[in-house]
């Protein structure tokens, strides 16, 4: 029905140390999932110990459906029955990183791997590349808009809707300027990491000509957070990597490339000595686009699902003021070749959650500047399981279930070895986790409009509150007839109040609420 729960199964960063995965496919289906999420590093260079192919197009399209096969072969039985939406990432295309600067040539004549990434754009012929898509998200919806980018590679970022959730399915990668192009000589950065150890970061929050999703993926949100058409209840974006940067490595470190090389600790350490990276793969930087993203995504209060990171965490992102934004689940790697984590200084620790938790838990500023809340993350540490190259890195999937008629995301995250029907089995440390459908707008209101009851409609109504300038502050499908909307300053309000299917609407200008409190009716049977 139009309020059954809604279960999606969330996974990315598949090497191969566990193929054929059996145990992930076994342990997945028991939680009955309605879809299937796999956000990218569908495969990597290496999957199956073959290395890469890049002599021709054709000997290279073999290759990459090689992997493609294996990947195939191991989750086959997960996606043949439910519908499934794939995001290619870095990996998928033979990349450590990408900044696709617009699908510009990455020229390979000085290497293959950082200098050749840091000039942006993609390393291999645009034939393979929209190969890959094709492969890969050839299934999805129409994109929103289909121009390809330069050198002719497609675009598939678009909207999906399944089950009342309305998916904003983006590209971040594509459309995302290097930050060798943009930032300062003297940051000297490679691989999108910063050399200089006397440059601050925290000053170039938007460095002249950067890109993070670009303006036709911007355009792209800002309509699709104001579209409440078809079977939608809530809205969530999924796209490659988080809006933060959350992780840390060691304090002399300057980059994560120290990292799978690194021992394990033991459960129940605080390891020590780390400080929080600013690693420019990441959707943190450039940080004044990432504030603009966020501030899209707030106003349509939508949940957030990322992959990439090797490392499972809840974060609430602030802009303004810690928790003023979204929550975002990045989903652990199914087979991890980068065991990233979350080792925070204490004393970068600004407040610590409202319910007590783990030392890492809480305020911090990431190594761009930017305000997390960190709700959960699932460290990597040594489990006494075999192959530990398996099980110590955290891997595992994560299962997203979307309460309608509550008005709930559940959010689980699950150890690939555990088996999720044993009376026992228990999820990493931190999880579950429970939010309202409405957190994703942290905003704390100054009041309230009078209360709205609604006469004449078949379905719940879609709301949209407008500043009088018709600038949106939020729009929502409101459960039920009656309700008080939240204001954030006490200026007048245009409410507008309808059903997008049949182009019915009604709309009013409204002053915050004032005594004695009265009823507003939007009325649709005169």
């Amino acid at each position: 029905g139009r309020l059954t729960p809604v279960r999606a199964a969330v996974f990315s960063c598949n090497a191969d140390h566990g193929f054929p995965d059996a145990d992930v496919v076994s342990h997945v289906l028991k939680h009955s999932p309605d879809l299937a999420l796999f956000l990218g590093d569908q495969f990597y260079e290496g999957s199956g110990g073959f290395g890469i192919q890049t002599d021709t197009i054709e000997a290279a399209s073999l290759d990459m459906l090689h992997k493609w096969y294996m990947f195939g072969w191991s989750y086959r039985e997960l996606f043949r029955h439910i519908p499934t939406a794939f995001i290619p990432d870095d990996h998928d295309v033979y990349h450590g990183n990408i900044w696709g600067e617009s699908g510009r040539k990455a020229p390979t004549e000085a290497g293959w791997g950082a200098p050749a990434q840091d000039q942006g754009g993609f390393k291999m012929p645009p034939e393979w590349v929209n190969a890959v898509q094709v492969a890969q998200t050839s299934h999805l919806p129409d994109p929103y808009d289909p121009t390809p980018v330069d050198q002719g590679i497609g675009v598939y970022y678009t909207r999906w809707d399944y089950g009342g959730v309305s998916f904003a399915i983006l590209e971040d990668r594509k459309f995302k300027s290097s930050p060798s192009n943009v930032m300062p000589p003297e940051a000297r950065v490679l691989n999108g990491w910063i050399q200089n150890p006397n440059f601050d970061v925290t000053q170039h929050r938007d460095p002249p000509g950067s890109e993070l999703l670009g303006t036709r993926q911007m355009k792209f949100l800002e309509a699709w957070s104001e579209d409440w058409s078809g079977s939608a209840q809530m809205k969530v974006v999924l796209s490659q990597t988080n809006f933060a940067s959350v992780h840390s490595i060691p304090s002399d470190a300057m980059s994560g490339a120290i990292l799978p090389s690194l021992p394990m600790p033991q459960p129940g350490t605080y390891v020590e000595g780390d400080k929080i990276a600013a690693d420019m793969d990441s959707n943190g930087w450039p940080s004044q686009k990432r504030d603009d993203v966020l501030r899209i995504l707030r106003r349509c209060s939508a949940f957030h699902i990322a992959g990439d990171q090797h490392l499972a965490t809840v974060v609430r992102h602030g802009i303004d003021d810690f928790g003023d934004a979204g929550f975002t689940f990045t989903g652990p790697a199914l087979n991890n070749i980068w065991p990233r984590r979350w080792w925070p200084p204490r004393e970068d620790r600004q407040a610590p959650l409202d319910i007590p938790g783990p030392e890492y838990t809480g305020d911090f500023l990431d190594g761009f500047g930017n305000r997390i809340t960190v709700h959960a993350s699932a460290n990597p540490r040594a489990t006494g399981l075999q192959p530990a190259l398996l099980h110590d890195r955290v891997t595992g999937y994560g299962i997203v279930i979307f309460d309608k008629a509550n008005e709930r995301i559940t959010i689980e995250c699950w150890p690939r070895h555990m088996d999720p029907s044993q009376d026992q089995a228990v999820q990493f440390e931190g999880w579950p986790i429970t939010l309202h459908s409405d957190d994703g707008d942290g905003r704390k209101p100054v009041g309230y409009l009078p209360s709205i009851r609604v006469r004449g409609l078949d379905h719940d109504p879609v709301v949209e509150l407008r500043s009088v300038s018709g600038k949106l502050v939020y729009s929502r499908r409101i459960q039920g007839m009656e309700f008080n909307l939240p204001v954030f300053d006490y200026g007048p309000h245009v409410v507008r109040i309808g059903d997008p299917d049949q182009a019915l609407w009604l709309e009013r200008t409204v002053q915050p609420n004032r005594q004695p409190a009265t009823t507003l009716f939007f009325d649709f049977t005169q």
